[in-house]
This record gives C-alpha cells, structure tokens and sequence, in this order.
C-alpha cells in the first residue's frame, strides 16, 4: 500500500500530470456518451478507424508541444505536411524509388525545422511572425513541386510505401498507429529522460536563466522545430499513402489540430509544463469528438466551431492557473 502510495506522489509531482488525468476522465465520459448516443461508435471497426485517424494528430500534436514548451509556436506544421505529401508524391510520380522519395521529403522539411528555429532564436523574430512566413512559404513549394497542380496518382510501384504508411497491419493494428507509438515512444524518452529535454523545458520556464545556466538557446529551439518539422513529414507521406496522390490543400487546418492536440492535453502556451502523454489524451479526445459528433449528424461547421471553443477554454484555463486572476489596482 506504502509503496503504490509513493508510485502515486511521484506521478502527480509530474509537471502537467493533473491536467493530463482531468482530460483523460473528460474522454471517457466523451466515449460512454457517443456510445450511448449511437451503439456503432464503440464497433470494433470504428474504433479501428478512429484509431487510424488519431495517430497523425498525436504526430503534429507531438511535434506542436516540442515548440510549445520552449514558450514558442510552429504556425507551418500544416503547409509542411502539404509539402510533405507534394514532394513525396512527385518525385514518385516522376520514377524515384519511393523510398528514396521519403529521404529525400524528410530531408527537404527538416530543413523548413532549422530555418525555423535558426530565425526564432538566432535571429529573435517572433515566432508568430517567423513560423507564419515559413507557413507560407512551405505551402508556395507544395504548390510549385509539381507546377501547381495536383499529382497523378503515385502507382502500383507505391504499394511498399502505402502498404508501410497506411493500409498494412501488424499484430492486428494498422500500420499507421504502430508508427505514432513508436515515434510517441522516441519522443517521449527524449523530452522526459534526455538533457535536451531538461533544456526544452528550461528555456519554456525562463529563458534567461537558462542561458546564465549554460544552455545553448539557438541549439534547443532549433532542435525543437526540427521535431515538430519531422514530425510534418511522416504525416504528410502518410496523407501521401492515404489518397495515394500529392494533393496541394493537405495539411490544411493541422496547425490548428496540432495545437488543440497540445493545449487540451495540457501542454502551456506559456511554455516550460506540459507532457507528451498529455498530447495522445488532446488527439484522441479531438478524434472522439470529430468522430462522435459526426455519428451524431452534426455538420462539419458545428464540430468546427465546438473544437475552436475547447481549445480557446483550454488556453484560457492554461493562462489563469499559470499567472492567476488580473489584480483590481488599489485607489489612492
């Protein structure tokens, strides 16, 4: 009993851990009531579905709470999963072996991660303004990649590489779901056991004092956009895998998934708190209610508009916890 209550202590001292268990009750209540709703959405078949449609949410998700936690924001993640997918698409299409396609589409969006990073911390523009040109910029190349067209479709050559991002399974579970446990699983170690996660955390919490404590600014936020660019690619060539053509428009909207993704799973927009199991509790509740509202015939607009105010709630929960209630000014 002594020994579960300390197991108890030590995941609650967790920086984010109490936020992480309120949406996790906030989603099983999410499932009892669409369950109850419509018996088809605890179908063994939807389930597999949503779970195939959470998995590149928590990948953005993951990449989003990298930079969130420096106190910083990635506004390309979306035009860098559709540069992600036009790339890859293209250079299929156009008789690269897709393998060397996903080498090459990785290599060309981390590059979007350290230029990110390099203008962010080494040349302190504000992320909003930085990440918002990057944004389009990334979106300009998905556009010109193939002449501003849509790709065709990428062929039967593609079959590994589809079969590999999307509709292959193992032990049961497709493919696409076992790649956001295993890169959850590398990231996760990374922030939580690694000095580079001490440092990400460090400059969210204060960056000055970071800095006097010997931590390279410029290194830690460049690496931290380079996650959240990686992270892009992977759902871009699975986007790629999905409709097995490059499509101009993917990616659209996912720099808001990701952010609802970080910030309902408790993440802080202030930066320095949040944890990545958090992040998969945020996908999966987005998934939930997208998937739940959708059984329950609700239109796109109306599961729009009930995402938007779960997230603007969440941030402003976020703010008022972190620095409490505005203080009334005193008279004379």
């Amino acid at each position: 009993m002594e020994n579960r209550q300390n197991f108890l202590r030590r995941m609650m001292a967790v920086r984010g851990m109490g936020q992480v268990l309120t949406v996790t009750v906030g989603l099983i209540v999410l499932c009892i009531v669409f369950g109850i709703l419509n018996p088809t959405f605890a179908s063994s078949k939807n389930i597999g579905n949503l779970l195939r449609q959470i998995a590149p949410i928590i990948l953005i998700g993951i990449g989003q709470s990298y930079v969130l936690i420096t106190g910083n924001i990635d506004l390309s993640i979306g035009s860098v999963v559709g540069m992600s997918c036009m790339i890859s698409a293209t250079l299929m299409t156009k008789g690269l072996n897709p393998w060397a396609a996903v080498l090459v589409t990785i290599f060309c969006c981390l590059l979007v991660g350290v230029v990110n990073g390099q203008l962010v911390a080494k040349c302190k523009l504000p992320p909003f303004i930085a990440t918002l040109g990057t944004m389009t910029i990334a979106r300009g190349i998905a556009q010109i990649v193939n002449n501003n067209y849509n790709t065709d479709s990428i062929g039967d050559a593609a079959k590994g590489f589809r079969d590999f991002f999307y509709y292959g399974k193992t032990l049961g579970l497709y493919n696409t779901i076992w790649i956001s446990i295993i890169l959850w699983l590398i990231f996760n170690f990374l922030l939580s056991k690694t000095r580079t996660g001490r440092h990400i955390y460090a400059i969210g919490s204060n960056v000055e004092a970071a800095k006097l404590s010997g931590v390279g600014i410029v290194g830690t936020t460049t690496k931290a956009y380079i996650v959240s660019a990686f992270c892009a690619s992977v759902v871009g060539l699975i986007i790629c895998a999905t409709s097995g053509m490059g499509t101009m428009d993917a990616g659209n909207m996912y720099e808001m998934y990701a952010v609802a993704a970080s910030v309902i799973g408790g993440v802080s927009t202030l930066g320095g708190q949040g944890i990545l199991l958090g992040t998969v509790i945020g996908a999966a509740i987005w998934g939930v209610l997208q998937n739940g509202l959708q059984f329950a015939g609700a239109p796109v607009a109306i599961r729009n508009i009930v995402i938007g105010i779960i997230v603007v709630v969440s941030v402003l929960l976020d703010v008022v916890v972190r620095t409490g209630k505005p203080r009334k000014a005193k008279k004379g």
